[in-house]
């Protein structure tokens, strides 16, 4: 099985009357996603490409049977959207959104906990999550990479699409986009526990970026409970510090949070590191020959 994400997951889309929303709806439906529903307040009863939109997601979810949200909401609104999403029951909301106050997203993750922790939340600033051949629930290509047996979990939405096209020809079980804002509700070491536990994955490839700790916890839990062989990447080896880069999370302060000082962390836990993306490739297929 793939983690999360199946062909049998029954996929919403909040703002699916946007520009970007219908344009990514259409894509993931070419892609074989089960879009069954859209939800734009003040437009129900209306449909994109025979798609029906209702006025809120409880509605689509009583209508429809959605158990998947994917997030295209501006952010101003996505503290709404997702909360929404929480409320209707949904069992994953993938929350695209980029720009999202950081204490927004701290309310809508608190809430998900209060609330008995039903919904996953991926994201935000994510590309979502594809299972190749299976289900696409974001912006992520489908038409990359192919179905195999690599989990990918990513900090970074490029990286993710370049990872998934240098390693097309072993193709992979599932890949997520976790996002890079300090904050967010699906962590490195919530897909690493999936993919150890999914009989479909053989082997793991991180991907992180300089800024936080989320990788150096990764490293712990890999040597504690991972026993399938992973491969990572850290972006950010020339960074200087202090600047932001990219992502609202990758900041490196003094020697904390630097690519060096996490590559050190994953190695020390057996995690064979890449200089370069492409050197981590290049690792995998070391690791995961080609059958």
């Amino acid at each position: 099985m793939a983690i999360f994400l199946t062909e049998q997951s029954r996929v919403l889309i909040q703002g699916i009357t946007g520009t970007e929303g219908t344009r990514h709806t259409r894509r993931m439906v070419a892609a074989g996603t089960n879009i069954v529903a859209g939800v734009t307040p003040g437009k129900g009863g209306q449909d994109v490409d025979g798609i029906p939109v209702f006025n809120s997601a409880a509605e689509a979810v009583k209508e429809t049977g959605a158990d998947t949200s994917v997030v295209f909401v501006p952010p101003r609104f996505a503290k709404a959207a997702v909360i929404e999403a929480i409320d209707a029951e949904l069992s994953l909301a993938v929350v695209l959104t980029e720009g999202i106050p950081v204490h927004d997203t701290a309310a809508f993750w608190a809430y998900a906990q209060a609330t008995g922790n039903a919904t996953r939340i991926i994201g935000p600033n994510c590309p979502g999550l594809i299972s190749p051949g299976r289900s696409n629930a974001g912006i992520i290509p489908a038409d990359i990479t192919s179905r195999g047996r690599i989990g990918l979990v990513s900090k970074s939405g490029t990286l993710t699409y370049q990872m998934m096209y240098e390693l097309r020809d072993l193709g992979f079980s599932s890949c997520v986009g976790i996002g890079g804002d300090p904050i967010v509700g699906t962590t490195h070491i919530d897909c690493l526990r999936a993919f150890q536990d999914d009989p479909e994955t053989d082997a793991i490839v991180l991907i992180g970026e300089i800024g936080g700790d989320a990788e150096e916890r990764a490293a712990d839990y890999i040597r504690d409970h991972i026993t399938k062989p992973v491969v990572g990447y850290v972006a950010g080896f020339t960074a200087p510090e202090g600047k932001t880069m990219g992502h609202a999370g990758a900041i490196v302060s003094g020697s904390s949070g630097t690519a060096t000082a996490k590559r050190k962390a994953l190695e020390a836990a057996g995690v064979r590191v890449g200089r370069t993306p492409s050197g981590a490739a290049a690792l995998m297929r070391e690791t995961l020959p080609a059958h």
